[in-house]
């Protein structure tokens, strides 16, 4: 027997109809859940900052405070990287589209959205410079040429790396929240 309230992987229809009646649409919330490459990089970073913090430690109790410092400094910088790596990725609001990325955020209003689609075409594997033939979310803004478009979610990041239903079903999601607020 199944308890759908402990399984991460819940039906994109079981999800939507949880929606609460006070469920508020002016915060910001990531329209799915970070992928297990995201957690595992993130769960290791914070394993080497325990090890760090566990290691600033030990160089206090011999003596050296300001290296022991500069060790804990090292480990809270790790801490905070993780923590960042799990923020990453695209949020949706009633105000607009907001791309989290490691170093930089960017938010468009609704106002500036024109389309919001899925298309073929060469991604970026993990980030990395080299490209494989997959699927990504790209936005249209009015601001810029249609010809350029920046994809939000691709089929070969962290969160979506060998999970395509959960890319086909986080596109739906951003699909819907710009056709919403395009509507007006």
């Amino acid at each position: 027997m199944p308890l759908p309230f402990l399984t991460a992987d819940r039906t994109f229809e079981a999800a939507a109809e949880s929606a609460l009646p006070y469920d508020d649409r002016e915060r910001w919330r990531r329209p799915y859940r970070p992928g297990p490459w995201r957690v595992g990089m993130a769960a290791l970073a914070l394993l080497l900052a325990s090890f760090v913090l566990f290691a600033a430690v030990a160089i206090a109790l011999t003596g050296s405070v300001s290296v022991a410092g500069a060790v804990l400094g090292a480990a809270l910088v790790v801490i905070a990287g993780a923590l960042r790596l799990l923020r990453v990725g695209v949020w949706v609001s009633g105000r607009g589209l907001r791309q989290v990325g490691f170093l930089a955020t960017r938010t468009v209003p609704w106002a500036r959205v024109v389309s919001v689609r899925t298309v073929q075409q060469p991604v970026r594997w993990l980030g990395l410079p080299r490209t494989v033939q997959g699927q990504a979310l790209a936005l249209v803004r009015a601001d810029r040429p249609a010809e350029e478009t920046s994809p939000l979610l691709t089929t070969h990041t962290l969160d979506f790396l060998g999970r395509p239903a959960a890319f086909d079903r986080a596109a739906d999601v951003v699909e819907a929240w710009a056709a919403e607020y395009e509507r007006g």
